[in-house]
């Protein structure tokens, strides 16, 4: 198998598949690097060629740009000539990059990375609602269903408790509140990465300006559905033991002193899964693009991360905040409304209490929850499947390929 599997455009076969023997044309020296291949179902992606036999350059225009140095020692090419309105000191000295949908095809920027996320959800809005109203509402009812039978009921306080009484209560109440998060968290987990790994499939179209519709995207993703459960189960499984192993030994030892290091076990643990879910951040798109297995996309994504953890982070977090407060903003009227339904839960927390959420606030929550996630969830998936497309072109040139699929003028295959 290639280790570096090509791009493999909606509808393709496998990324691994023979090429046709189409002799290669050599690379130039700034993309020699790249190694990727066209799927099965494709002719192999012919490599980048020079342009044609060479011409007398047309009379120099007005605002004709003499060669000019840029950073890093990118010279303008010699005869070419300034459009109007070209800065080349923006550009170093080069035409600005094709932009057949919504990114321009080059190594992207925090926002036009932001930017194509949201781009992505307009312009293909009925398909990214679609899935992400269908996914928010069974996490929705996932999380109902998990809140309701199978949390324990909620720690009761008393004001009146001192000394080594109110810190075990104390503790008590922790463990439940922290208890009570946990099925959301897990919910919402699954829920993104999936939303994700089928976002990757509209957002690989949408690259190329291309349109793709509810239908395209479930039959692109149905054959891949059974292994995408696969890699998301072991996944929870790994960060489930990892969280198991930090805690266990305080919860065994007991007493204030287990309670001090099941703290700092979990603490540990949350800062090992942080570091493992961010280097597996890309095994969904690189299993739904690149046709690869779930052991394949695991080690995919780990080469596509390494050396840029930090990066992907701080992109992958702004993300989250920003889902965060859109999020705020769309629930809080929801859950005012639910308290105001369920005024017995609202009186429970004015007195100090653990309140235990009857059904109508659930419900109104949940509405309002569903609405949030519909909303945020294309924001997040987006912006992951946009630098998951991002790390492909800075380490494998993926933006020549993906020039060639779009048809851009000078990366066409030869003979075609």
């Amino acid at each position: 198998m290639n280790d570096s599997p090509g791009w493999a455009p909606p509808g393709s076969a496998s990324s691994d598949g023979e090429n046709s023997g189409t002799p290669p044309v050599s690379d130039p020296p700034e993309r020699a690097h790249a190694s990727s291949k066209w799927s099965q179902e494709q002719p192999p992606a012919a490599q980048w060629s020079s342009p044609g036999p060479s011409h007398t350059p047309p009379p120099q225009p007005p605002g004709w740009a003499g060669p000019q140095q840029g950073p890093g020692g990118w010279g303008q090419v010699p005869g070419q000539f300034r459009p109007p309105g070209t800065n080349w000191n923006q550009n170093y000295g080069r035409l600005p990059a094709a932009k057949p949908g919504v990114i321009p095809l080059r190594p992207l920027g925090v926002g036009e990375i932001l930017d194509g996320a949201v781009s992505t959800a307009r312009a293909h809005w009925r398909t990214v609602l679609g899935l992400t109203l269908a996914v928010a509402v069974l996490a929705q009812v996932a999380e109902l269903a998990a809140t309701r039978f199978l949390l324990p009921t909620p720690t009761t306080i008393d004001p009146h408790a001192t000394g080594a009484q109110a810190i075990n209560q104390a503790l008590d109440s922790l463990q439940s509140s922290l208890l009570s998060l946990t099925p959301p968290l897990i919910i919402g987990q699954l829920a993104t990465l999936f939303t994700t790994a089928v976002l990757a499939l509209v957002a690989s179209r949408s690259v190329l300006g291309r349109t793709v519709s509810p239908g395209d995207a479930w039959a692109e993703a149905r054959p891949r559905l059974l292994s995408l459960c696969g890699l998301f189960g072991l996944l929870i499984v790994a960060f489930a033991a990892i969280t198991a192993v930090g805690i266990l030994p305080g919860v065994l030892l007991g007493g204030g002193g287990g309670a001090a290091l099941a703290a700092l076990g979990g603490l540990a643990a949350c800062v090992v899964t942080l570091w493992l879910y961010v280097r597996f951040i890309f095994a969904g798109p690189a299993l739904m693009l690149e046709r690869q297995g779930i052991a394949q996309s695991l080690r995919r994504s780990a080469k596509l991360t390494n050396g840029s953890w930090w990066r992907i982070f701080g992109i992958t977090m702004l993300a989250w905040l920003l889902a965060v407060i859109v999020a705020m903003i769309i629930e809080l009227p929801f859950a005012a409304i639910a308290m105001m339904v369920d005024s017995s839960s609202f009186d429970t927390i004015l007195n100090g209490n653990a309140p235990d959420f009857g059904w109508s606030y659930l419900i109104i929550s949940g509405i309002g929850g569903v609405i949030a996630a519909a909303v945020t969830y294309p924001l997040v998936g987006g912006v992951t499947a946009l630098l998951y497309i991002d790390q492909r072109i800075r380490r494998e040139a993926l933006d020549l390929e993906l020039a060639r699929a779009a048809g851009i003028p000078g990366h066409t295959n030869p003979g075609s």
